[in-house]
C-alpha cells in the first residue's frame, strides 16, 4: 500500500506538469489511481466497480470507489443494461456517483476471411502461471490434429519450442497480426482477462477459457460467461484437450451494439 501512495503521489505531480506544459484539455485515466487533476476536468475507466478479491471483497471494492469517486466521471466499458460483459463487475445495485457506460472497447476489428487455424491458443499474465499453461497446453496438443496457432506472449528471447507440424509458434503479436490471427481462428483459448474478452467479442469469435489461479475477477468472468452458454472454461489444473470440444455447445462471444456517444466529450469543454 505504501509503494501504490507514493506512486499516486508521483503521478499526480507528472500530471500537473504535462499539463501546463501542454496546455492539456482535459484527462482520461486508464485505471491509474494518480492520472487526475484538479486544473483540468478528470475522466476515470474502469470496469472494475467492485473489485473481486475473495474475502476481501467489500474493502477492496470500497477503496476503489473513493478513489474512483475522486474524478469527474467514471467511464466504464460495458453496456448499462443487459446482457452486458462485465457482470457484477461494471454494475452496482446503486451509486450517487456520475457513472456512464461506453460500450464495448477493443483495439481490433472483425473483418470477413477464410478460417486458417482451428485453434488459437493466446497466452498472457504473470509468470509462473504463463508457462505453466503453456506447458499443460502444449502437452494436451500432442493429440490434438487441428491446424495450430500458438503465440506464447513471451519475450522475443524466450527458448525455442520443439512443437508437431500441425503447430505454428510465435512468441507475440502485434496489434495487426493478432487480430489476423483471431480472425482467421476457428476457436480461441485464452484467460479470462476482460480486454481479451472485449476483443473476442467484437471479433465475433468462439472461445475456451482458462482463468489464471487465484485471480478472483478471472473465475468470477469464466463462470458467468459459462453460465449463460456462451463460453466454456477449465481450471488450469483440470484441463484436458478434449474439454475444446465443448465449445461446439456454447453460442460464441458476439459484441453488443453501441455506439460511442461523442457528447462524452462534453465534459472537457467544461472549464
Amino acid at each position: 500500500m505504501p509503494s501504490v501512495f507514493l506512486a499516486v503521489k508521483k503521478e499526480r505531480k507528472i500530471v500537473d506538469e504535462i499539463i501546463e506544459k501542454e496546455h492539456i484539455l482535459g484527462v482520461i485515466s486508464d485505471n491509474r489511481f494518480g492520472v487526475r487533476s484538479k486544473k483540468v476536468p478528470s475522466v476515470y475507466i474502469t470496469h472494475q466497480l467492485q473489485v473481486l478479491s475473495g474475502n476481501t471483497t467489500y474493502f477492496t471494492s470500497k477503496v476503489h470507489q473513493k478513489i474512483w469517486e475522486k474524478f469527474d466521471e467514471c467511464w466504464i466499458p460495458d453496456t448499462a443494461s443487459t446482457p452486458n460483459l462485465s457482470g457484477k463487475l461494471g454494475h452496482l445495485q446503486s451509486s450517487k456517483f456520475k457513472l456512464k457506460y461506453i460500450g464495448i472497447l477493443s483495439r481490433l476489428n472483425y473483418f470477413k476471411t477464410t478460417l486458417k487455424y482451428d485453434l488459437l491458443v493466446l497466452l498472457s499474465g504473470p509468470e509462473p502461471q504463463r508457462s505453466i499453461l503453456e506447458s499443460k497446453v502444449l502437452t494436451a496438443l500432442k493429440n490434438y490434429q487441428g491446424k495450430v496457432l500458438f503465440v506464447r506472449g513471451a519475450l522475443k528471447n524466450a527458448a525455442a519450442l520443439q512443437t508437431a507440424e500441425n503447430i505454428e509458434v510465435n512468441n507475440y503479436l502485434l496489434s495487426l497480426d493478432l487480430e489476423k490471427a483471431i480472425n482467421e481462428s476457428k476457436l480461441v483459448l485464452a484467460r479470462s482477462g476482460y480486454s481479451t474478452i472485449m476483443d473476442l467479442a467484437v471479433l465475433g469469435k468462439k472461445a475456451f477459457f482458462i482463468p489464471t489461479p487465484g485471480q478472483f475477477e478471472q473465475e468470477y468472468l469464466a463462470e458467468k460467461l459459462s453460465k449463460e452458454s456462451i463460453a466454456p472454461f477449465s481450471t488450469q489444473d483440470k484441463f484436458k484437450i478434449e474439454d475444446l470440444k465443448k465449445a461446439n455447445n456454447f453460442k460464441g462471444l458476439q459484441a453488443i451494439k453501441s455506439e460511442l456517444n461523442l457528447n462524452l466529450f462534453e465534459l472537457f469543454k467544461g472549464k
